[in-house]
């Protein structure tokens, strides 16, 4: 029919994205999806050990999915239009233009199955595997921190919330399913301080001071870890936003890193983290506090700087995941929301993979 894209016409349209360099082909081709194979199958299993039917759609395909919905903060609706959309997402797939494209129900049913069968770690240990195979082994030491990832604002009342916090249902959700499905009971209020600056007499005034300002937050924290050589996530855990950072040091710090030193802010010293740290062998380079009542010591602010230049790489990934990835909590519960969080994880670690595999080739 005239006016409807032939082969060749598709062809061509491919080559000319390929032509300005598409950074999906690029990740399809160095990626190697077969790694995630063996737990994707493990975790589709039906739980009495027996395969289900021949899924609709292939894992890997499914699972690729996700991945674009990490890279380019997608719903699961966004997902499924987009992905008829543009054809640099159904090359990506492999998927032509009279394929069948997952509807956002799939999507959602095969995240689902992800969360279920608790697949997201066993997702990034494969993949974390594969990167030491490859020659990128957890090197330099390890820098910790964690970031908060913001959820919908939850509208409940005063006893609701006290209910949520002592770990109960609130007084007629249980009636109420449709609510009580609507309602996240894992994430938690917390209060991120920041820097502001602020004129010091007028509106014109050229000369200005810091503030520390408090801002409310409603949400999880990722809190993960790097090596510092080469910048890869290597140790990662979901908490609601209000936990304490230094109490998950022991969950995220890793063994293997060739280098033993570990970088932390404030938050992480405490004598139960220095005392892990030393009987695993681990040095610490931890962010000293400033002395109750008395000003930083000099040779102390010094070295928090040393550390600081340090720790700016883990920012660096937070950064990516948060102004670039979007990184947004959509889903209910903290289960859900470790799937979503463990997915931009994998997600930057692949986008890391492609940039240190182009630096190797061009070596």
């Amino acid at each position: 029919m005239r006016g409807q894209p032939g082969f060749f016409d598709v062809d061509e349209r491919y080559a000319r994205l390929s032509a300005v360099g598409d950074p999906l082909e690029k990740l399809n081709a160095i990626i190697p999806w077969t790694v995630f194979e063996k737990p994707l199958a493990k975790a589709l299993k039906r739980s009495d050990g027996s395969k289900g039917g021949r899924p609709p759609y292939p894992a890997i395909m499914m699972f690729k999915i996700l991945v674009l919905q990490a890279l380019y903060n997608l719903s699961d609706d966004q997902a499924e239009f987009v992905i008829q959309d543009r054809l640099s997402f159904m090359r990506f797939l492999g998927l032509s233009l009279s394929s069948s494209v997952p509807d956002a129900k799939t999507i959602w049913l095969f995240r689902e199955s992800l969360v279920r069968a608790g697949a997201i770690d066993n997702l990034f240990a494969r993949f974390d595997k594969h990167l030491s195979k490859s020659g990128y082994l957890a090197k330099g030491g390890q820098i910790v921190d964690a970031t908060i990832i913001q959820a919908p604002k939850q509208r409940n009342t005063q006893d609701e919330k006290d209910a949520i916090k002592r770990g109960e249902i609130p007084d007629g959700w249980k009636d109420q399913p449709a609510k009580l499905a609507q309602k996240d009971r894992d994430a938690r209020w917390t209060v991120k301080y920041s820097k502001a600056k602020r004129p010091e007499q007028t509106p014109h005034s050229a000369k200005t001071e810091q503030r520390d300002i408090a801002i409310p937050m409603f949400g999880y924290k990722n809190h993960a870890g790097i090596d510092r050589s080469q910048g890869f996530i290597r140790g990662w855990t979901v908490t609601s936003a209000s936990a304490h950072d230094g109490a998950q040091l022991r969950t995220i710090v890793r063994k293997d890193n060739t280098a033993s030193t570990v970088w932390a802010d404030s938050a992480y010293r405490s004598k139960k983290n220095e005392a892990f740290l030393a009987g695993n062998g681990l040095k610490s380079d931890i962010h000293q506090k400033k002395p109750k009542g008395k000003p930083m010591p000099e040779a102390v602010s010094r070295a928090n700087g040393r550390r600081s230049k340090v720790r700016s790489a883990v920012e660096h990934v937070f950064a990516r995941q948060k102004d670039k990835m979007k990184l947004f909590i959509r889903t209910i519960g903290i289960d859900r929301a470790t799937v979503k969080i463990g997915m931009a994880n994998i997600a930057y670690n692949m986008l890391r993979y492609v940039f240190h595999e182009g630096r190797r080739a061009s070596a």
